[in-house]
C-alpha cells in the first residue's frame, strides 16, 4: 500500500493572492473597527484613531516573531511572565574538601647529572679538537 504523506503542514493555505486566511481576518477586523470609528468620530478625530488601529492590525495580520503571530507571541510572553517559574536545577552550596597536596617527590642528585654532562662535553670536545670521528 502507498500512503500519500502530506508535506508543508504547518504553512497556512493562501486565500487571496499571498494573503492567507487569518490574515484576511485581521484586515476584516480592521475595516469593521474602522467603520465604527467613522460613525462615532469626526473626520480628524478618525484619521488620528485609525493610524494607530492599523497599524496595529497590521503587525496582528503580518508581524512574526521568532516565526510565530504576534498573537501567539504576546500570548506566550504574558504566561512567561506572570506564570510561577519551576526551575528544573538549582546549584547548592556545599561544603569545599581541603585540596590534597601531592606527595613531594625525590629530586636525583643534581651534581652528578652537571657532573655527567661536563664529562661529555668534555668527550666531545676532544673528538672535535683531534678531528677523529667515532665509528658507527
Amino acid at each position: 500500500m502507498i500512503f500519500n504523506i502530506p508535506q508543508f503542514i504547518d504553512k497556512e493555505d493562501k486565500i487571496v493572492g499571498p494573503i492567507t486566511a487569518k490574515q484576511l481576518g485581521w484586515m476584516f477586523g480592521a475595516g469593521a473597527i474602522l467603520l465604527v470609528v467613522w460613525n462615532l468620530l469626526d473626520t480628524t478625530a478618525f484619521y488620528m484613531a485609525a493610524v494607530p488601529i492599523v497599524g496595529i492590525t497590521l503587525a496582528f495580520a503580518f508581524y512574526r516573531p521568532y516565526n510565530q503571530s504576534l498573537a501567539s507571541f504576546i500570548y506566550f510572553t504574558f504566561l512567561f511572565l506572570f506564570r510561577e517559574k519551576i526551575y528544573v536545577w538549582k546549584r547548592v552550596q556545599t561544603k569545599e574538601l581541603p585540596i590534597k597536596k601531592a606527595p613531594a617527590q625525590k629530586k636525583p642528585d643534581q651534581n652528578l647529572e652537571a657532573r655527567m654532562n661536563n664529562q661529555k662535553i668534555e668527550e666531545i670536545s676532544k673528538l672535535l679538537d683531534t678531528n677523529i670521528h667515532p665509528v658507527k
